[in-house]
């Protein structure tokens, strides 16, 4: 285990190094360490078939990886979305460095805040073109792109509603097809 920083200072990325391959999800957010359980099924479901319809439109340019996949922001926030879209060459032997050009998380009870509010504050804030939350449970897919810096909210279908994403590529996606 890490030892821990000075008061005041917070974790930086150099610090999770210590941490231990137990089967438990360790992200940084501006310094503060953030810990969760494996996902549910439905979790698990809802990102493996969003997995297949997104890799099945991918251009060759763009890879497509899901978590867990380290996003470093900067010295202080590292984090693993449940899936990432990046052009290949952004991304390093052991991570993504900077910003990708999608974050997808799928919400859980213990994560649903965090998802929805500082994650995606975080990415908003770092440069992430688009930010999609799928919440298994509602059947529900939610999505922002970054206008002028801010997110803006381009979708919010729900059920056997579809909507055509334009970015990073375009993929019609079906919430209700994703948690079956």
């Amino acid at each position: 285990m890490t030892t821990m920083p000075r008061a005041g200072r917070g974790l930086t990325v150099a610090d999770l190094d210590g941490f231990p391959d137990d089967g438990w999800r360790y992200e940084l957010l501006d310094g503060t360490l953030l810990v969760s359980a494996a996902p549910s099924v439905a979790h698990q479901r809802a990102s493996l078939r969003l997995t297949l319809v997104l890799a099945a439109a991918c251009p060759p340019h763009l890879e497509l990886l899901a978590a867990p996949l380290d996003v470093v922001l900067d010295d202080r926030t590292q984090l693993q979305p449940d899936l990432v879209v990046a052009p290949r060459a952004q991304f390093t032997a052991a991570n993504l460095p900077g910003a990708p050009l999608l974050a997808v998380e799928i919400l859980s009870p213990s994560t649903r805040l965090i998802d929805l509010n500082l994650k995606r504050a975080r990415f908003e804030q770092a440069g992430a073109a688009s930010y999609w939350v799928v919440d298994p449970v509602e059947r529900r897919l939610t999505a922002w792109e970054l206008v002028d810096g801010d997110y803006v909210q381009v979708a919010d279908v729900s059920g056997s509603e579809s909507w055509t994403a334009s970015a990073p590529y375009d993929v019609t996606i079906v919430p209700a097809a994703l948690v079956g």
